[in-house]
């Protein structure tokens, strides 16, 4: 949840570029930009901390509402989609839901999903925090 509204928020969250001063993320590399706008849709991300480096594509972005991406590599995991979705609230904040859905091979899906349930929470806590600080 924030306090600031749904276009402050994707604006964070859409310019990935942005994304070291906010989040978790040291580093971001843009390898190949989207088809109408750097960031927007078919745009492969490279998004790197000390210990992981992940390559993503853009598949949806709906103004203001949802950004939604694959994992292209980066992470033991298969068939993977996120979505973020963000949703008005009344006071003029904003809802925050990031999910995925992916396999893994091995048994470690329970691992990994609890890895990446720590990671959303901190990353949607973050973007909202930032968002605030922006608006």
């Amino acid at each position: 949840m924030s306090r600031a509204p749904p276009a402050a928020v994707f604006a964070l969250l859409r310019n990935s570029d942005t994304w070291p001063q906010w989040s978790l993320f040291d580093k971001f590399a843009l390898e190949r930009a989207g088809q109408d706008e750097p960031f927007g849709l078919g745009a492969i991300r490279v998004f790197a901390t000390r210990f992981t480096q992940t390559r993503e594509q853009v598949t949806a972005l709906v103004p203001d509402q949802k950004l939604s991406y694959v994992l292209l590599s980066g992470l033991p995991m298969h068939d993977y989609l996120a979505d973020v979705v963000l949703s008005p609230r009344e006071d003029g904040g904003t809802r925050i839901r990031w999910s995925a859905s992916f396999a893994c091979a091995f048994g470690t899906g329970w691992f990994w999903r609890l890895f990446m349930q720590r990671t959303f929470a901190t990353v949607s806590a973050q973007l909202a925090a930032a968002a605030e600080r922006e608006a």
